[in-house]
């Protein structure tokens, strides 16, 4: 069974609702990929290579405007030398319309992944604000994860 790793951080559990949302979509769906999720904290570097497909996921709420939550900051900085090896990687980032730089962390996460030989699956999931009204948008999206996947299996 093909395996997608969800690396993502929170600070208010809003990346982790649409996480939840993302993973019960595919389970309706009746996908035939294993999804393990883990918090960026819980994660080694070498760990970004087990997997089939690679998803990072993280939020600006909460932190500097701008930049990664201090967490996934330390995890890439200890992920500096990891190649990635043409993985298949995708991104979701989170932010508020309040910053200058809303959604920032999707840049970062994009970055970290094509400085590291990842290979964009697709395009990334942005959301704005809250994500408790914007389910239909992860759907979509996650429809296009699905389509996306099937390529790689």
């Amino acid at each position: 069974m093909s395996r997608l790793l969800i690396v993502y951080s929170s600070t208010s559990g809003h990346t982790e609702y649409v996480l939840d949302v993302l993973q019960n979509f595919m389970k309706e769906k009746g996908a035939s990929w294993e999804v393990a999720i883990q918090n960026v904290e819980q994660t080694e570097p070498q760990q970004l290579l087990d997997c089939d497909v690679l998803l990072l996921a993280s939020s600006t709420w909460n932190t500097t405007e701008g930049l990664l939550p201090p967490n996934f900051q330390v995890f890439l900085r200890s992920a500096k030398d990891l190649d990635l090896k043409e993985k298949p990687t995708c991104v979701i980032g989170l932010g508020d319309d309040r910053y200058y730089y809303t959604c920032r962390a999707t840049a970062h996460l994009m970055q970290f992944a094509r400085e590291h030989n990842g290979k964009n699956l697709l395009p990334p999931l942005p959301i704005v604000n809250e994500p408790y009204d914007q389910d239909d948008k992860v759907l979509k999206w996650g429809e296009k994860l699905l389509t996306a996947l099937q390529s790689v299996s």
